[in-house]
């Protein structure tokens, strides 16, 4: 398992990883991207903040690079990188199929990326992956899978996936959604010849959105990695747009408000990775942070009040404008 290079590991955040969903397109749904992205935001730009990114991360310690085929030129970002630094041998490094980015690099695009669980679509979607990332390549996750995804009863992409398993790339999930739950659940009866299938699962937790968290003590319980995606809630964490619980413990622990959120994922015993969407390498050592925060059963508690109901949370998120 390609995550037990990260358990092996001795820097203290390496169980920190960043995901380049930010800097890998134009536009995505977090707020304050005039102030964090150059100007114009060209390929040439986001390339040098990709690169300028992945440097600070390594250098922090970091060693787990999240990239999708929906973001953007992500994947193309991360394997230039990787290409221009050979001796950097101890990074594991994750992607996911099922969306096509389709905005065409514009941030007033009608539809940014659309989404496709298909055979069809991973057979399309694997080969480009491979041609970007090649044998560096360590986790491949189905993209956003939801409880009624054909990706949970294909049997054909099932057999397709167990064959990328045997090949040695890890096969995993990524959830979205109110039903994360049900989704990661399903996840888990799904053998080929009698094995699970999948390995991983990286799902949204955070602050506001807590009702996967079972099921995800599940999964770790069945030995997959965890993966936490969204730990600041698309910047709802972060600033002062953040809960009045979480500004008055960021006060009192004298670390920010995203070092705070990060820090009480980390406290959890099944999260096995918890990924930084940070746009710039402020934002990142920010973040990274969390590894040091102290955090008692008081602001524990004053914390979870801040909790939201599900479908309230992802009707907010899915009312966040592509900026």
């Amino acid at each position: 398992m390609p995550f037990a290079r990260l358990a092996a590991a001795t820097t203290a955040t390496a169980h920190f990883g960043l995901g380049l969903a930010a800097v890998g397109r134009p536009a995505y749904i977090t707020p304050g991207r005039d102030r964090d992205l150059p100007a114009g935001r060209t390929p040439d730009a986001l390339r040098e903040c990709a690169h300028e990114l992945l440097d600070a991360a390594y250098a922090q310690g970091v060693r787990y690079l999240d990239v999708a085929r929906s973001y953007g030129r992500a994947e193309e970002f991360l394997g230039e990188w990787l290409r221009a630094r050979p001796e950097v041998q101890d990074v594991v490094i994750g992607s996911k199929w099922g969306y096509t980015y389709t905005a065409d690099w514009r941030t007033d695009a009608d539809v940014h990326e659309v989404k496709d669980h298909s055979l069809a679509a991973f057979e399309r979607q694997y080969a480009e992956t491979a041609a970007l990332l090649g044998d560096r390549l360590d986790l491949y996750q189905i993209h956003s899978v939801t409880p009624d995804s054909p990706a949970l009863t294909d049997p054909a992409l099932h057999a397709r996936l167990a064959e990328l398993a045997a090949g040695g790339v890890t096969v995993g999930i990524s959830t979205s959604g109110p039903g994360q739950a049900e989704a990661i659940r399903s996840a888990l009866a799904v053998t080929v010849d009698g094995e699970p299938l999948f390995r991983t699962v990286q799902a949204t937790y955070n602050l506001l959105e807590t009702s996967a968290g079972p099921a995800l003590a599940e999964a770790h319980e069945a030995g997959l990695t965890v993966i936490v995606k969204e730990a600041l809630a698309n910047g709802r964490l972060a600033g002062p747009a953040a809960p009045a619980a979480l500004r008055a413990v960021a006060g009192e622990t004298g670390f920010s408000c995203d070092a705070v959120a990060m820090a009480v994922i980390l406290r959890l015993p099944w999260a096995g990775v918890v990924l930084s969407g940070a746009a710039t390498a402020v934002q990142l050592v920010s973040n990274v942070h969390a590894a040091v925060v102290d955090l008692d059963d008081s602001h524990m508690a004053r914390l979870a009040e801040s909790v939201e109901e599900p479908g309230a949370y992802w009707k907010h998120r899915s009312e966040l404008p592509w900026s």
